[in-house]
């Protein structure tokens, strides 16, 4: 008997074709689902930018042919909306937060397609971290409203940064909100050294000992020690002291005075000289012609 296999053409397995067909019809869906969403990205880095309470949110990609809104809410509210179908990526979330500062918020961000109408379905979101305005916002940068150097005494005075935080309709500063949680650090030397000294406040005002006859040199930077993170805002501004500008400065006032008490003996010697004149004049006109 012939053993031999059989070398003529194979027939295909009915089940191996059936399965090539699905595959292939599944993917030709994918691709024309894809093709109705062209330009519609999962948003990512979503990011809360805060300075003194000021809030923005910030997120990626930039849209192509879709929008965004946010939406807001702290732990057991609701969601908010806010900034509906922008096609920024950045929105300002400031009036929600200042509401009260020590809630817990999240925020997501939806997205849509711009010509999309309302019977389109629910939009598609991302959820961003959570985020506490007391513990989290980054200290601004303070300014030094005043400073003077008297003697041996150095008074230095913090302008307080004003905040969008709200009690009964009035504005409060960043102390008020903070309280004695917030501090602020003098850094002082000597305008001819590099040797730095610290004093600490938890006001904002610094009175300390100097060297008298010596300029100085100084900067201040707000802290709130019991945080974890952004515990320090950045140092303000350099400002020094000039013991020869203020030697100048009472010169320049000791000389204006000598010259106004000059002007004053001047226009007072004139008008009595000018009312001496006008008596001798007439005294003359008034007296009686002598006829012999």
């Amino acid at each position: 008997m012939d053993m031999t296999t059989p070398t003529g053409p194979q027939v295909p397995c009915p089940e191996t074709a059936v399965a090539r067909t699905l595959l292939l019809g599944w993917i030709l869906v994918q691709v024309a689902g894809a093709s109705g969403t062209t330009g519609v990205v999962v948003e990512y880095n979503i990011t809360w930018k805060s300075i003194n309470f000021k809030t923005i949110l910030e997120w990626e990609p930039k849209p192509i042919n879709h929008v965004y809104t946010v939406q807001i809410s702290h732990r057991l509210g609701d969601w908010k909306g806010k900034c509906f179908s922008i096609t920024d990526t950045e929105c300002d979330v400031t009036d929600e937060i200042v509401k009260d500062v020590k809630q817990t918020y999240s925020a997501r961000v939806l997205y849509k397609l711009a010509n999309a109408t309302s019977s389109a379905g629910e939009p598609m979101y991302t959820n961003s971290r959570e985020f506490t305005p007391y513990l989290e916002t980054n200290l601004g940068q303070p300014t030094i409203k005043s400073f003077e150097h008297v003697g041996t005494k150095l008074n230095v005075t913090v302008q307080e940064a004003r905040t969008l935080v709200r009690v009964n309709g009035t504005f409060l500063s960043l102390q008020d909100v903070f309280g004695n949680d917030l501090s602020y650090t003098l850094y002082y030397w000597k305008a001819s050294s590099t040797g730095k000294k610290t004093a600490k406040s938890n006001t904002n005002e610094f009175l300390i000992d100097v060297d008298e006859g010596e300029d100085y040199c100084f900067n201040v930077q707000a802290v709130i020690p019991s945080r974890r993170v952004n515990q320090k805002s950045p140092e303000s501004p350099i400002e020094c002291t000039s013991h020869k500008k203020g030697v100048f400065r009472d010169l320049f006032f000791i000389i204006g005075a000598v010259v106004f008490m000059v002007i004053i003996i001047v226009l007072a010697v004139s008008l009595y000289m000018c009312r001496k004149r006008r008596a001798g004049r007439s005294g003359k006109e008034n007296a009686p012609l002598n006829i012999s």
